[in-house]
């Protein structure tokens, strides 16, 4: 059987799940260097930004390290829904005092383009990462012309057989548990979505490339179940959150730690796709999935100066505290340290 280690060429089975918004490239860094694959969130990243970070990872390890980018379509704007759900949130701007004309409306995260491509291409990554399904195949094709493995992830066995026929070197079978948006993308019945140990066995059934297991792995009990049931390696996130290489915010860490981690939804709210966060108030008053947000990723936009006032005053009420379903792996420890740990005990 082919393992992460052999395909991407590191040492331990552990690949850090990339994270936006919670994480740069120190994250990354940290976790490649311990011999696991680092990966860099770049769907919040400008051009330049997307550089910087680039430069960083460059000049920081010799070994592999993944990119990540959203494929998504952009919506059109529609000025109906804006205002909908701009009125459903009126309530909570006339308590924070913010005046709703003067918010600009704005994308937030952008998929992978022939702009970004084109900034890729000179440090030729070893490996690059899709959400949402795959781009265009002339940018696929560009980008597997690199070298680089194609890596992506499904969240039923559908999309796992759609990205076989396209190619992909490898597939994160994406189950349900875990934190951050939901790599749906065929469908959005939320109702197809399956636990990860429902999802691993079917998906490596149904493909003959290499399958790695995502969401609700958090020790290394979890990485040695998973890779029981055949999985090529395992994708691990919500257990870096508290690392001090991570950005997480101090009301997220501070949510994280508490008994509330225990409590998660699948939620539209903040971007207007699902995404698994803890429950706060806007979730729970909102949605957790409502009908109101407008089109991903167009929904943050509305939501971000509340959660900048909130949490100015130290409440994470209107905060995306992205988290899977079990944060009892999150350790204020090294990321190098971590990543050690999720793989002690293999072979």
């Amino acid at each position: 059987m082919t393992t992460v280690q052999s395909l991407f060429g590191i040492a331990l089975p552990i690949i850090q799940a990339p994270m936006a918004g919670v994480q740069g490239s120190a994250l990354a860094l940290a976790v490649s260097n311990a011999g696991g694959l680092g990966s860099l969130p770049c769907a919040m990243l400008s051009l330049e930004a997307l550089r910087e970070a680039l430069s960083a990872l460059r000049a920081g390890t010799t070994r592999p390290y993944n990119v990540n980018f959203f494929c998504h379509t952009p919506p059109a704007a529609s000025a109906k829904r804006e205002a909908a759900w701009r009125a459903a949130l009126s309530p909570y701007y006339e308590a924070y005092g913010i005046d709703p004309s003067t918010i600009p409306a704005g994308p937030g995260r952008a998929p992978f383009s022939a702009e970004a491509a084109e900034v890729l291409e000179p440090f030729k990554p070893a490996v690059v990462s899709f959400h949402f399904g795959l781009p265009s195949p002339e940018l696929l094709a560009r980008v597997r012309g690199w070298g680089s493995k194609i890596l992506a992830s499904a969240t039923t066995v559908d999309e796992a057989r759609w990205l076989e026929a396209r190619g992909v070197d490898a597939i994160i079978a994406q189950g349900v548990e875990a934190g951050g948006h939901r790599g749906i993308f065929l469908s959005e019945d939320l109702t197809t979505q399956v636990g990860t140990f429902a999802l691993l066995p079917q998906v490596i059934k149904a493909v003959k490339v290499p399958v790695i297991a995502a969401g609700g792995i958090a020790d290394a009990r979890g990485v040695a179940a998973a890779l029981a049931l055949g999985a090529a390696g395992v994708q691990v996130g919500t257990a870096y959150l508290l690392c001090p290489e991570a950005t997480t915010s101090a009301v997220h860490r501070a949510a994280l730690k508490s008994d509330g981690a225990r409590h998660t939804a699948l939620t539209n709210v903040f971007t207007g796709r699902p995404a698994r966060g803890i429950v706060n108030r806007i979730v729970a008053e909102l949605g957790p999935i409502s009908a109101a947000t407008p089109a991903f990723p167009l929904a943050a936009a509305a939501v971000a100066p509340l959660r900048a006032k909130a949490e100015a005053q130290g409440s994470g009420e209107f905060s995306p505290l992205w988290s899977g379903q079990n944060a009892t792996g999150c350790r204020e420890i090294p990321a190098a340290e971590l990543t050690r740990q999720l793989a002690a005990g293999l072979a």
